[in-house]
């Protein structure tokens, strides 16, 4: 059974991707393509040769197949990883439902992967930030990756603490904000985008980024559960074992 969740995972992940690249063909191209101008245009007017001149791919092979392509890959691989995940984690995981389990997954990843690194580091787009701190920026970025994936952990652990339903929300969410708090405060802050820029491009550019990821999370979570609850009208079994008692703590 492992090996057919893998799968239903890699399928799952190559919908989610290649719907995904739909919507940031369709809310996302436009605001690159105009920051890609801005960019341009500011290279010419310092008499430097613009990068895009000398690109062995065409700009229109990247945003349409190229970018299919890349989102599709990209899909595919997590949607791989999400099926392991899935299989290690369903034991621990106190939720009858497969599907319920599966969404459960995939909303604290989306959370935990996207929303709280997105809300420190947010996506820029050409013609913003500056290349000497390239590499500051992608440590400081996977380091807020990992504790974004730790604060979900630790709001889980603390939410199970509590007996009451209303008490272990507030548990949640305050082990889960204890940890964002500490690595926001801890890690940089980037502040590179020109004068110049236009805001209303960077907020659309930023909010078309984080839009692509929600559809990419959520078509995920969704076909997967969907392929779960299949498997299981089918067989008149779960996709997963059960967890024994006193087996399904994360700790």
């Amino acid at each position: 059974m492992p090996l057919r969740l893998i799968v239903r995972g890699l399928l799952a992940g190559l919908i989610a991707g290649l719907l995904a690249g739909g919507f940031a063909y369709v809310f996302g191209e436009p605001h690159v393509d105009a920051a890609i101008a801005i960019e341009e245009a500011a290279a010419h007017a310092g008499g430097e040769v613009s990068h895009h001149e000398e690109e062995l791919v065409s700009r229109g092979t990247q945003s349409g197949a190229g970018l299919f392509l890349a989102t599709g890959l990209y899909g595919l691989a997590l949607g791989g990883i999400f099926a392991i995940a899935y299989t290690l984690l369903r034991r621990r995981l106190r939720v009858a439902s497969d599907a319920r389990a599966a969404l459960g997954l995939a909303a604290g990843t989306l959370l935990g992967f996207v929303v709280v690194p997105f809300l420190k580091y947010p996506a820029n787009p050409p013609a913003v930030g500056d290349p000497a701190t390239i590499d500051q920026r992608t440590i400081a970025y996977l380091a807020v990756v990992v504790l974004g994936l730790v604060a979900v952990w630790a709001g889980v652990l603390a939410a199970r603490t509590q007996a009451a339903e209303w008490r272990r929300a507030v548990a949640g969410a305050g082990g889960f904000l204890v940890v964002v708090v500490v690595a926001y405060l801890l890690l940089p802050t980037f502040d590179e985008v020109p004068q110049t820029f236009p805001a209303t491009l960077l907020w659309d550019f930023r909010i078309s980024s984080l839009g692509t990821q929600v559809v990419l999370w959520s078509v995920l979570g969704l076909t997967f559960a969907g392929m779960l609850s299949t498997v299981r009208s089918r067989t008149g079994s779960p996709a997963a074992p059960a967890s024994p008692a006193g087996a399904d703590s994360l700790v």
